[in-house]
């Protein structure tokens, strides 16, 4: 494993910033293969990178985290993409079954607790996906919300102790659908019907004209991060 200072990864992040997506995933994976992986949770972002990782180095790592939420459409979309793409992808899933989940703590624990649920649902698989590894990539882009304003495309995650890219940090929509578009990436079809960031069933739903592109998320719930990006990452939450 690679062991990072700060102060290296702080000056890779100036001097990247300037760089192009395609540059650093190349770089990435040249840099910490074999112990890099994306995290994908097949949001437009994430299957971007599929595709341009795929390209790059077939057969690199891609993780995601099944909460046993998904849409049906999020599993067809990860359908489509295996067929596609020549990646190693890896499922996580907690410890805990929803069943047990509910027994222990309550009934649609999503609704009463959201942070408790992604704390079991997420972020505890996700310690099971990072645990070895160096490096992750990520598609964090700086527009989505307030909370990521701040994201450099290569960082140093505090939290899982980490270098952090991400390599989209500064697209724009437009530039992530014209990418869709042109390499025909397969996509969620729920994009089309107004949901701009898709996660867990209960805890999403489509956004109206105008509105924050994360307002569909925990609406209602004053949350709008899930904590896979921490707060004691600058601009993250």
């Amino acid at each position: 494993m690679t062991v990072v200072a700060k102060e290296e990864i702080e000056g890779i992040g100036v001097e990247f910033e300037s760089k192009k997506a395609q540059e650093i995933v190349n770089w990435a994976l040249e840099e910490y293969d074999p112990n890099i992986a994306l995290s994908c949770s097949f949001g437009a972002e994430d299957v971007v990178l599929v595709d341009m990782i795929a390209k790059i180095r077939p057969g690199s790592r891609v993780f995601t985290l099944d909460t046993d939420f998904f849409f049906p459409e999020t599993h067809d979309l990860i359908k489509r993409i295996k067929e596609k793409y020549p990646i190693a992808l890896e499922v996580y899933t907690s410890d805990m079954t929803i069943e047990e989940m509910e027994k222990k703590y309550a009934k649609e624990l999503y609704s009463t607790d959201p942070d408790l649920c992604c704390q079991i649902r997420k972020l505890q698989p996700l310690q099971k996906a990072l645990s070895g590894l160096t490096a992750w990539i990520t598609g964090l882009r700086r527009d989505q919300a307030p909370t990521r304003a701040n994201t450099k495309k290569v960082e140093l995650d505090s939290k899982f102790g980490l270098v952090k890219i991400n390599p989209l940090a500064d697209w724009s929509p437009d530039q992530v659908w014209a990418y869709i578009r042109e390499n025909k990436v397969p996509y969620n079809v729920l994009h089309d019907q107004n949901y701009p960031s898709i996660g867990c069933a209960p805890c999403t739903k489509p956004v109206k004209p105008g509105e924050d592109l994360r307002t569909g998320r925990w609406a209602g719930k004053g949350k709008t991060e899930c904590g896979l990006h921490p707060a004691d990452n600058p601009g993250k939450k």
